[in-house]
């Protein structure tokens, strides 16, 4: 398993994740590799995921495909099970995680690991739903995720846009302690599809993932849009394109995360800079355990072990605590 196609390989996540996976053979490939800046050590392709023939040329030889974008994520997919390619994908989109989830028996068919929820949000949180499951004394308790992300942070469009969908989609919100310097913080419910899959696959009740911004004026942005007149108006066009404009080009706050996991009376988190670092940082991590994981589709908390997991993540450059207990 040697050569690895990142597709979306230019955003963020992609350039993180190709630039961690030194010894092997990357190729990085999106629909305009000659308008990026290149990667050091990689092999830039253009490629066309849309197009079934473009994607066919693409995948001749490639061991492993890191999927760092959403288009057409199911057909890629399959198209890599029926070549008996591993995939991983970064999406943190509940029905493309469904969909992606039925190739289970086509993939143990063919020999091909389908790696799912691999990132920060899903991702990160999912290995410490795990520990804090694992950890709890009561298994009836609900999972509460908390998710703080940098807002100065630079984000792509399609990430932008992403956001903007998932305002005001799901109604809620609670209190959840982060690490400092982030402290005590209002999270508001937002579709991560870590808490429609968590239930299945850790067997807890029920799981809730709530989002806030470093800065405190954008988090008001969150609350607002959980106001029913307020969720129209943001998907008007016009006012939609306006936001993505502004938010492309505004950058209130800084480059800091923290997710947060309580489970009970358990609670452990995860935190530093750059959740675009942390996203590719644990999509390589997971790449190079591909050939110890088995065949079939599987969300990160069914393929690793947590805490090893996690803490050789850390050594990365970022903070985890696992041994908090609430009072």
């Amino acid at each position: 398993m040697n050569t690895v196609l990142i597709l979306g390989g230019y955003g963020a996540v992609g350039r993180e994740a190709a630039d961690a996976l030194t010894g092997m053979n990357v190729i990085v490939a999106g629909r305009n590799p000659d308008q990026a800046r290149p990667i050091p050590g990689t092999t830039a392709m253009r490629v066309d995921a849309t197009d079934p023939a473009d994607l066919a040329r693409a995948l001749h030889g490639v061991d492993i495909v890191l999927m760092c974008a959403e288009i057409d994520n199911v057909r890629v997919a399959r198209a890599c099970v029926e070549r008996g390619i591993h995939y991983v994908d970064v999406t943190a989109s509940h029905p493309l995680l469904t969909g992606l989830e039925r190739l289970d028996e086509p993939a143990r068919r063919k020999g091909a690991t389908i790696a799912l929820s691999v990132g920060l949000v899903p991702g990160v949180t999912n290995l410490l739903a795990r520990v804090c499951t694992d950890r709890s004394t009561s298994q009836t308790e609900e999972l509460l995720i908390g998710a703080l992300l940098g807002s100065g942070e630079q984000h792509g469009p399609a990430a932008l846009a992403w956001t903007l969908d998932g305002l005001g989609t799901l109604q809620g919100s609670w209190s959840m302690r982060f690490p400092q310097p982030y402290g005590e913080r209002v999270v508001h419910r937002f579709p991560f599809s870590d808490q429609y899959t968590l239930p299945a696959t850790l067997g807890t009740p029920s799981a809730r993932t709530g989002l806030c911004l470093d800065s405190r004026l954008l988090s008001r942005l969150l609350s607002a849009a959980g106001r029913p007149a307020v969720a129209r108006l943001l998907h008007r066009p016009k006012v939609r394109a306006l936001l993505l404009r502004v938010l492309g080009a505004a950058h209130v706050g800084g480059d800091g995360f923290a997710v947060t996991v309580r489970c009970g009376t358990v609670r452990a988190s995860f935190h530093g800079r750059r959740q675009s670092r942390a996203t590719g940082r644990a999509a390589a991590l997971l790449i190079r355990r591909l050939p110890g994981l088995p065949a079939g589709a599987g969300h990160i908390e069914q393929l690793v072990e947590p805490v090893a997991f996690l803490t050789e993540l850390a050594a990365e450059g970022f903070a985890l605590d696992l041994g908090d207990q609430l009072g």
